[in-house]
């Protein structure tokens, strides 16, 4: 398989990034006006997003890991009925 240039992948997928980050800073200009605190999901997406400022070769997985819950015991039943897309750094 060969590896595609820079221009290619630019060309390929330029402007669907450009519309995630489009996306992600309205709803950071919506989580700035909003009122109330903050909670460990705000948190877990600062670190994600320092993660993308790197230029670590595995940023992808370092943003996966920001958000995941690490641990590997099964809980004995489920706290909330739907997952919330970060893990609130408690067993």
């Amino acid at each position: 398989m060969s590896k595609l240039s820079r221009k290619k992948v630019l060309d390929l997928y330029f402007m669907d990034a450009r519309h995630k980050l489009i996306d992600l800073a309205a709803f950071l200009d919506r989580l700035d006006r909003a009122e109330g605190e903050s909670d460990f999901r705000s948190e877990a997406l600062a670190q994600a997003m320092q993660h993308l400022l790197s230029h670590d070769p595995d940023r992808a997985a370092k943003v996966l890991m920001t958000l995941s819950d690490p641990t590997t015991e099964p809980i004995a039943t489920a706290t909330t009925k739907a997952a919330c897309g970060a893990w609130p750094g408690k067993a």
